[in-house]
């Protein structure tokens, strides 16, 4: 069990049915919140659902597509019907459309507005007198390098909305700061889930691997943890900030510099 960090509070989490949703949900389970479980694809919610009730957590499903504005608007009321208060809002949902500039459509273009940008306005929007009524509290995101700090050829569309939803986070952070609401993101790099499996084998994800410094793929355990600090009250005075989970990838230096600076034993050697 986890210290209790998130005791009495709760959390909403969109995109949570499987990857770095799912495991932001067990661990704010496991800290003691109470968690509803929104995603698209039922049969994943009931998986992570299931998952919360075997560590003897607290959690709800509600099948939401947070690309419809109804539904999420649905899904806030649901959070606060069945626990009577909302505290922690999670935006985690994410679509990715791959191709080059000219290969994309307006459709495809929609669609990635829609997820990862439209979306968190829109759960913000109707979060917002819900987290004022209890004093303050929690809207987090889940951003990316792709597009904030790094380009990625065929991630045109994905990198422009979260450098989007990063420059929402900064204004939300001030609009939202005299109501005790922080406003907060994580930017995660080459994380080992599901969305991963479907872009490289793992022999591909091997390559990958050695160009992050740290020589691994991060788990999606470690972007919750990093959420779970910025959802706690150790973060209280953290606010329009993202913090990159990347295992030194976005570092200027190369992960040569870095082996070849692993038998550095002192500066003298340089």
């Amino acid at each position: 069990m986890g210290l209790n960090r998130l005791r009495g509070k709760t959390a909403i989490v969109t995109g949570s049915g499987q990857g770095i949703g799912a495991a932001i949900a067990r661990v704010f389970a496991d800290e003691g919140a109470k968690v509803v479980i929104a995603t698209r694809t039922e049969s994943h919610g009931q998986a992570t659902l299931s998952d919360i009730i075997a560590a003897k957590g607290e959690a709800a499903l509600r099948v939401v597509d947070v690309g419809v504005a109804a539904e999420i608007e649905q899904a806030v009321s649901f959070a606060v019907s069945r626990y009577g208060k909302l505290d922690i809002v999670v935006h985690n949902a994410a679509s990715f459309a791959a191709g080059m500039v000219e290969e994309l459509d307006d459709a495809l273009l929609e669609e990635s507005l829609s997820v990862n940008l439209k979306a968190a306005f829109r759960l913000s929007k109707a979060a917002i007198p819900h987290l004022r009524r209890r004093g303050g509290g929690r809207l987090l995101f889940t951003s990316s390098v792709t597009g904030p700090r790094v380009a990625m050829p065929g991630a045109s569309y994905y990198a422009a909305s979260k450098s989007g939803l990063n420059g929402f986070i900064r204004t939300a952070a001030i609009e939202l700061a005299r109501d005790r609401i922080t406003v907060n993101g994580v930017e995660p790099g080459f994380i080992k889930t599901p969305a991963m499996n479907l872009l490289a084998d793992e022999e591909g994800q091997r390559v990958m691997a050695k160009y992050v410094p740290i020589g691994a793929l991060g788990r999606p355990e470690d972007i919750a943890y990093a959420m779970l600090y910025l959802a706690s009250d150790e973060a209280s005075y953290v606010t329009g900030q993202t913090i990159v989970v990347d295992g030194g990838s976005t570092l200027p230096e190369s992960p040569t510099f870095a082996d070849e600076a692993a038998g550095v034993k002192s500066l003298d050697q340089i």
